[in-house]
């Protein structure tokens, strides 16, 4: 059984990956950098209007003052709703304060999140946001099983520790003597062996070594290998991560 703080997912293969959930406090610090820079890009934009409606007003532009607070409150919402949305949907699933803090946002699924999820996730935002200290977002992360806010429910996204999602390097060209038939695996074959590879230097030994015989097992008879081939369950992941990059399919 999973503990509170960790997400699991069954592949399709039936491996099973595990993503430690970001809490509240982690979360509040990214919100707090994101806060920060939002503010420092208001008072920015609010600089330039003011220049803007000094040098209008030097024209005499009439009702240049009712355009300015026109603009600002544009500003304003797009820069305080709009920034996450647009970071997120290009960053995926990052702003600026959870890229530093080290957390990202994903499907629950465990798939990047879209462009889609990304705005629906912000829109509800506003209500989470209430009465301004985020109170009922904190509420509902600390009441749902996988610390998910009202925009995380309605998108179907969860927020993780980016550590446990670095792509990893590429492993060292395969020295098998004979293909060992990785251009036969499924894409999301392939994708569970690489993250359990970016990720597998921070977990227990045993946790490691479970999750590598598993992925093993599943690829031996998949690939109907014998344990002479390859008697190392991790450098059979590698050997064959390795070859399926070098069979120009990795994307």
């Amino acid at each position: 059984m999973a503990a509170p703080d960790k997400l699991i997912i069954e592949t399709p293969e039936q491996i099973p990956l595990e993503y430690t959930l970001a809490g509240a406090g982690s979360r509040f610090l990214a919100i707090a950098v994101d806060t920060a820079l939002q503010l420092l890009a208001v008072l920015m934009v609010l600089v330039l209007l003011l220049v803007a409606a000094r040098a209008a007003a030097g024209t005499g532009f009439r009702g240049s003052a009712t355009w300015v607070q026109a603009a600002l409150v544009l500003a304003y919402f797009v820069l305080m709703y709009g920034y996450f949305a647009v970071f997120e949907a290009l960053w995926s699933g990052q702003t600026p304060g959870k890229r530093i803090i080290g957390l990202r946002v994903i499907s629950t699924s465990g798939r990047p999140i879209t462009t889609l999820d990304s705005i629906l996730r912000n829109i509800l935002r506003i209500i989470d946001s209430i009465p301004g200290i985020y109170a009922v977002g904190l509420i509902s992360v600390f009441v749902t099983a996988r610390n998910q806010r009202l925009g995380d429910l309605v998108a179907g996204t969860v927020v993780v520790h980016e550590a446990l999602l670095r792509h990893t390097q590429a492993p060292a060209r395969s020295t098998a003597p004979a293909p060992l038939g990785a251009a036969r695996l499924d894409p999301r074959e392939v994708e569970a062996m690489e993250v359990f590879l970016s990720r597998r230097h921070d977990l227990p030994m045993p946790t490691r070594d479970r999750t590598a015989g598993q992925l093993a097992r599943h690829l031996r008879q998949r690939l109907c290998l014998t344990l002479e081939q390859q008697p190392s369950d991790e450098q059979l992941v590698e050997e064959l991560v390795a070859e399926y990059r070098l069979s120009g399919r990795s994307r």
